[in-house]
């Protein structure tokens, strides 16, 4: 089936909502763009960090006009997982003050160096082990994927002890890949009935990752199913359990994705450059790797 235009976002509600279902609407054709995956050019200056971005927030915001959003209900993530400190400095330069990190170790050593920027915030958005929960619980402001009680159980232990609460998601596995992190979509209301008892753990959301692929409507029914699961969820969910944010998009497929509902986009390659290791070492997962970003 065919996408269509979605309605306009309801920010009094915090809703959004897709009408991928309704047949009167405009079809949507938007394409993902993973051919451009290991070809971006290097950020090497400030003035190529200003550029990237502006380009970046120029396709959302077209990806929101033509659904009815506002730019201002999509929040970029830049992803700066391989990225040395002087092209991050370079990044905070530019603008930015969040950066998305997937391995726990490298992103807190990157925390400890430039703890001269003290506005500058960490989010850990890959596979968290619970022997570094105690890292995560230091320094991040976010972990977004929340997918297991035992590093629920890690997480609060560490942060209750550090006095300091954190910005979650919990990651669901879309796509049905076995590689692939994250719960499946039918164990996220069991899931989520056992978070109010870790009071340190703030639940913002949900977060996927799409198939990496260039069909587009196989790339779309992973962000529709994560929409769809968090509309549903909405409606009974846990006190204290917020379910407002929708983690979902990288460089090749974050327009369908805001087309689709995201209130957040985890964007690396498009910012910084092509990275010279391989996904899979950033990507860990069941098997050989996860994907891009």
């Amino acid at each position: 089936m065919q996408s269509v235009a979605a309605a306009p976002v309801d920010l009094r509600k915090g809703e959004v909502r897709a009408l991928s279902d309704l047949k009167t609407a405009k079809p949507l054709d938007t394409q993902p763009q993973h051919e451009q995956h290991g070809r971006y050019p290097k950020a090497r200056t400030r003035e190529d960090f200003q550029q990237n971005l502006a380009v970046v927030h120029d396709r959302i915001a077209d990806a929101c006009r033509r659904v009815g959003r506002t730019p201002a209900s999509v929040r970029l993530l830049p992803v700066s997982k391989t990225i040395d400190e002087p092209h991050i400095r370079l990044a905070y330069s530019a603008g930015c003050r969040l950066l998305g990190e997937n391995k726990v170790q490298e992103a807190h050593r990157k925390w400890e160096a430039m703890a001269d920027l003290g506005d500058l915030h960490w989010s850990v958005i890959g596979h968290l082990q619970t022997n570094k929960a105690k890292l995560v619980a230091r320094f991040a402001a976010e972990f977004q994927a929340l997918d297991s009680l035992r590093v629920a159980e890690a997480l609060e232990r560490r942060l209750q002890a550090e006095g300091r609460a954190l910005d979650v998601f919990v990651q669901v596995n879309t796509s049905g890949e076995t590689s692939k992190y994250g719960l499946h979509p039918d164990e996220v209301p069991a899931f989520l009935r056992e978070l109010p008892t870790f009071s340190a753990l703030r639940v913002r959301g949900l977060m996927t990752l799409a198939l990496f692929s260039g069909e587009a409507q196989r790339v779309r029914d992973c962000f529709i199913q994560l929409r769809k699961l968090r509309d549903r969820l909405r409606q009974d969910a846990p006190a204290g359990i917020g379910l407002e944010e929708l983690s979902m998009g990288m460089s090749g497929d974050f327009e369908i994705a805001i087309e689709e509902g995201a209130t957040v986009v985890r964007i690396g390659q498009a910012i910084f450059g092509a990275r010279s290791l391989p996904d899979s070492h950033y990507w860990p997962s069941h098997e050989d790797g996860n994907r891009p970003s």
